[in-house]
């Protein structure tokens, strides 16, 4: 069994969050420490610690994850000049919370993907 993280609390709303949308599969909200300046996490509302944990049966709420990111960039004003959506996986990926979760960055260039 995965341990419950932040964002279980988010989903619940136990704790304070800003969030932008939130429907039976999925949850987004703001980042509090953003890199771009827009910058919402979505996140599937059951607990997946990392992409190596996908099943099958995840496959609805994580298609859900890009048609929220697409809403909501177009609600953002984003959509047309563009924007990132990264998925991190364990520690060498950069994942920092483990429940698998998708950042949507933008609202500036965001320049190359990976620093040489």
């Amino acid at each position: 069994m995965a341990e419950e993280t932040i964002f279980s609390k988010i989903i619940r709303k136990e704790i304070p969050a800003e969030i932008l949308y939130q429907d039976e599969l999925v949850t987004a909200f703001r980042d509090l420490f953003p890199k771009a300046p827009t910058h919402i996490l979505i996140v599937p509302n059951v607990l997946i610690p990392t992409v190596n944990e996908v099943e099958a049966e995840h496959e609805q709420a994580l298609g859900r994850l890009f048609t929220v990111a697409r809403k909501l960039a177009e609600q953002a004003g984003i959509s047309e000049d563009g924007y990132r959506l990264i998925v991190n996986c364990n520690r060498h990926g950069g994942q920092e919370v483990f429940h698998i979760h998708m950042h949507l960055l933008g609202g500036r260039s965001l320049g190359p993907m990976l620093a040489r």
